[in-house]
């Protein structure tokens, strides 16, 4: 056991026993003197307070956002405004009961992942997904049906025109397929049980007709579903947004 210094008496039960390691008076006193002079600069930086800590001063108000904020679009709402029943071209459609499409497949805006100019439509096969480009870093995205196995197309083109509720003529080969639509050989005329639904804006590649169209669809329920002969079918209510924003010659990205 180490002796005890000179002079010193043994502790009595219970007292604490003071070693080389205690703090003294003087550096107590130092340290608190040091808080108080700290205490009294407050959040100041000047005259060689805080600055001396060299502590981040960044207001976060003062910091740029990451990208432009989302863009504000009046048509971009709830989903019950979005697909409520509504009168078209003397047409009443009947609104469509959102919930029981996923809400991925709803319209919404979003940020744009696809690298492309504004203005250009965008469809993502695997994803059944459309974007439209907007300027500023966002999409608008739809959720699409595409056609089945053997029927799809990809590529770059472009929107020729469009057509507002569009006559819908069956291609010979799918008369051949489908028989009984020998009796629109020479065009169903446009309305709510045409396959093209309330638009269809029509995809041409270097001039000539691809055949592919991006179109209405009165079955809602075939929406992020493989089942088409190609084409691209939105929801009406869909189609009717993204015609009123597309211009002729938009580019269209198939991928």
């Amino acid at each position: 056991m180490r002796e005890l210094p000179q002079g010193l008496t043994p502790p009595r039960n219970g007292d604490a026993i003071e070693t080389d390691h205690h703090l003294s008076r003087r550096a107590i006193l130092s340290g608190a003197g040091a808080l108080a002079l700290l205490s009294a600069a407050g959040c100041s930086t000047s005259g060689g307070g805080l600055s001396a800590l060299e502590l981040d001063d960044t207001v976060t108000g003062s910091l740029r956002p990451i990208r432009p904020s989302i863009s504000v679009d009046k048509h971009i709402t709830s989903p019950d405004v979005m697909y409520a029943g509504l009168t078209d071209g003397g047409f009443n459609l009947p609104e469509v009961p959102y919930l029981k499409v996923k809400p991925e497949f709803r319209r919404q805006i979003v940020v744009d992942t696809t690298g492309e100019a504004p203005g250009t439509i965008v469809v993502h096969l695997q994803e059944r997904m459309l974007y439209l480009v907007q300027p500023g870093g966002d999409a608008i995205r739809y959720g699409v049906g595409i056609g089945k196995d053997g029927f799809r197309w990809s590529g770059r083109a472009n929107i020729q025109y469009g057509r507002e509720w569009p006559t819908w003529t069956p291609p010979p080969e799918m008369i051949a397929r489908k028989p009984e639509l020998v009796k629109w050989q020479a065009g169903q005329p446009g309305g709510l049980t045409n396959p093209l639904g309330a638009r269809a804006l029509y995809i041409y590649q270097d001039g000539k007709d691809t055949g592919y169209r991006i179109h209405g669809s009165p079955e809602w329920w075939s929406i992020g579903q493989a089942m088409s002969s190609g084409c691209v079918r939105l929801i009406n209510q869909d189609i009717i947004d993204l015609y009123s924003r597309v211009s002729k010659k938009n580019p269209v990205v198939v991928v």
